[in-house]
């Protein structure tokens, strides 16, 4: 019984997710603020007259009849308030989806026929199933691995190409030429057949624009446009003297499509296309969603945004529309019209289907050609001249990808360029995340910082190394040739610090990598130690065993690392008579005697024959019982400089630095046991190593030097 119920708990575990993305409805109608009523029905009446003329003039784009883009206009913008997420996004038709879906399916279907409408609404379906299984995974952070340069890419050659197919209505020629240079070709080839009245008003209809938006930007200048032009057709009668028009649409509500889901050959021949359309609309609403959240803080959910758009294109195909996206344009509109909730979206949709009713008889005499100019003026906002000067100026990679987006939507299949510009995107992504930042560091002037200094000299004896970004497969190879191309070039540099704080993730790779990288050093005398670890990077340490074959203590913490490994692992001989750099906070004090340093100081040092006495048994040594023979007392020397001395040395011992044993010839007692003391015992075994090889054998060596000393508890041994 047990087992069935933790069995009930994980199903409902795993399906409660996308129980809470398709309820949204029910949240958003029942914690509805009334407050918000009114400025949101203003907001979607101000979308509305915006959203009629746009509908139908890139339904042209999508060589669909104009009804299409009415019915996918109404349906998208209440199915997709109803289930998406942000409260200023408006789903319906697009110009650059548009465009896309047109290139798609002018690939499989002859435009015009009905089997391209149904195309049309069976690739909606489709793309809605792609979206809706995308959020209901909870797969929206994928869009972020979609460089931003792919959407300018694509949506300023998706601008050109709107353009150039809209010149043949525009002038009023018959449709020729294939791809971009080919209809520019025809269109400058058969230019003298062009039909004045159409021209004139795709032409006149453009300069309006322009200069309304000059006069006041606010006004729904598309819907005047096609609006005057209409008048202007119905008072000349020039729908007489071959000026092609829309013709009078069906005021009937979204009827339900007759739709062929089942066919697999169709669905075939439409998966790529759908594939680049589904992708290419869930970037741009990521993207539009993104920045107006920036400006009213609202905390957004992909993954609920991809929901709305699968609903909203299953329901547009099924309902006689075809696929959509978000809206840059309308959503900015809805923004500044003061929209507060996703319910402005509903309300300019209801909207929508009142004006359809009311105004589908004046489409009779509404002139293609200035549906034409008002695309060629829109296309033309779609070119973001600035963004594009920003890319190009930025990164050498973003550039490349908007640069390869934008000549393959102009010159290539539109679908296949976009999967291209986001494979690149991906490619980039992977070879940014496979070459982190790696550099070698010191601290700053006021030792407060670590920072990449490539003029300052670096400590002689260890390596601060930062590593920014994640030590995963694919970027082990990579940091861990940095570091030994680093060791090979700074070979007495037998420490390595490895900084940490900016690795989020370290897989099974990175533990391999880290353990060759400890072996090395540790091969070569020297060590590794780590700080700025995080808790993810630190339990893929211990499940691995990595800590305990590093070392538990050589993982430090931040503010004392620096401290402990001069104190405890660097040589002070180094230090003090080699090293004329002071590249720490613990060297500004410390004495140095480069002056010396020609003097070898046995780097190689043989420690076999050099012995050593614990701190506890030279105590005792030093403290014979009453009645002993006092003679056989070991003879202290203390090698260190004269002021650490001063700070604190064993009764007994005499002050001879070591250059003075390095330098002459010591007159040392050759009757008695001598032994060297220093602070850590790196400087004793220098000293042994040196009087040995004069022939003095008589020497041990203080295990720990004073350091160990005091951590015996013998520090009342000594005399300050």
């Amino acid at each position: 019984m047990f087992a069935k119920m933790g069995a009930r708990v994980n199903v409902q575990q795993t399906f409660a997710p996308a129980v809470h993305y398709l309820k949204r409805p029910i949240d958003l109608f029942r914690t509805y603020d009334r407050a918000n009523l009114r400025p949101d029905l203003i907001a979607g009446l101000t979308v509305a007259v915006i959203l009629l003329p746009q509908s139908i003039a890139f339904t042209l784009v999508a060589e669909l009849p104009p009804q299409m883009g009415l019915y996918a206009a109404i349906i998208g913008a209440i199915v997709g308030a109803m289930w998406g997420c942000s409260n200023q996004m408006h789903t319906g038709p697009a110009n650059a989806i548009s465009l896309l879906i047109a290139s798609s399916l002018t690939a499989v279907i002859i435009p015009g026929t009905s089997q391209y409408a149904i195309a049309a609404g069976v690739m909606a379906v489709m793309v809605g199933i792609f979206q809706l299984g995308m959020g209901l995974v909870r797969l929206g952070m994928l869009v972020n691995f979609v460089s931003h340069s792919v959407i300018v890419g694509f949506a300023s050659g998706a601008g050109v190409l709107i353009a150039i197919k809209q010149l043949h209505p525009l002038f009023g020629l018959p449709p020729g030429g294939a791809g971009t240079v080919g209809t520019v070709t025809n269109v400058v080839t058969e230019f003298a057949d062009t039909h004045t009245p159409t021209a004139v008003i795709g032409i006149g209809t453009m300069v309006f624009i322009i200069i309304m938006r000059r006069i006041n930007s606010r006004l729904p200048i598309p819907l005047l446009a096609m609006v005057l032009a209409s008048l202007v057709v119905f008072l000349f009668n020039l729908d007489e003297q071959n000026v092609a028009v829309i013709g009078q649409l069906p005021a009937t509500l979204p009827p339900l499509a007759d739709l062929p889901l089942f066919n697999l050959e169709l669905i075939s021949r439409l998966s790529a296309g759908a594939l680049a359309v589904g992708a290419i609309g869930l970037v741009e609403t990521a993207a539009i969603a993104r920045s107006i959240a920036a400006q009213t803080g609202q905390r957004l959910d992909s993954n609920q945004e991809f929901v709305g758009q699968g609903m909203a294109n299953i329901f547009m195909g099924l309902f006689s529309g075809y696929p959509g996206a978000g809206s840059f344009s309308r959503a900015a509109v809805n923004f500044k019209a003061g929209a507060r909730t996703p319910m402005a979206a509903f309300f300019s949709g209801i909207f929508m289907l009142i004006a359809m009713f009311a105004l589908a008889p004046l489409a009779a005499y509404l002139p293609i050609a200035a549906l034409s100019g008002v695309l060629i003026a829109t296309a033309y906002g779609m070119i973001d001249r600035q963004e594009i000067r920003r890319i190009w100026r930025s990164h050498p990679g973003d550039a490349a990808i908007m640069v390869s987006t934008l000549i393959g939507t102009l010159f290539l299949e539109i679908e296949f360029a976009v999967l291209v510009g986001i494979l690149l995107s991906l490619g980039l992504f992977i070879w940014r995340t496979s070459t982190p930042r790696i550099q070698a560091v010191l601290p700053d002037e006021t030792f407060s910082h670590f920072t990449y200094q490539p003029d300052k000299a670096p400590c002689p004896q260890m390596a601060i190394i930062e590593v920014y970004g994640d030590l995963y497969f694919g970027a082990v190879n990579y940091v861990e040739e940095f570091i030994t191309n680093h060791a090979d070039a700074h070979p007495d540099q037998r420490f390595l610090l490895l900084r940490l704080d900016h690795v989020n993730t370290c897989d099974f790779s990175g533990i391999h990598m880290l353990e060759s990288l400890v072996r090395s050093y540790r091969e070569r005398g020297g060590d590794v130690f780590m700080v700025g670890t995080n808790y993810r990077v630190q339990q893929m340490m211990y499940s691995s065993a990595f800590d305990s074959f590093l070392g538990a203590d050589h993982i430090l913490d931040e503010d004392e690392a620096i401290g402990k490994l001069f104190y405890q692992q660097l040589d002070p001989a180094v230090c003090i008579y080699e090293c004329p750099i002071r590249a720490f906070r613990e060297c500004q004090n410390l004495p140095k005697r480069n002056a010396l340093a020609d003097i070898p100081l046995f780097d190689e040092i043989d420690t076999s024959r050099i012995m050593q006495i614990e701190p506890k048994e030279l105590w005792t040594w030093l403290h014979p019982a009453p009645g002993s023979n006092g003679s056989s007392l070991p003879y202290i020397v203390d090698v260190r400089e004269p002021r650490e001395f001063s700070q604190g040395h064993i009764v007994e011992a005499q002050l001879v630095p070591l250059p003075q044993i390095l330098s002459s010839e010591m007159k040392l007692p050759n009757d008695r046991q001598i032994v060297l003391v220093c602070r850590s015992g790196r400087r004793s075994r220098r000293a042994a190593a040196a009087l040995q090889h004069i022939g003095c054998m008589n020497v041990q060596v203080l295990q720990g030097g004073m350091l160990a000393w005091g951590a015996a508890g013998l520090l009342e041994a000594m005399e300050f």
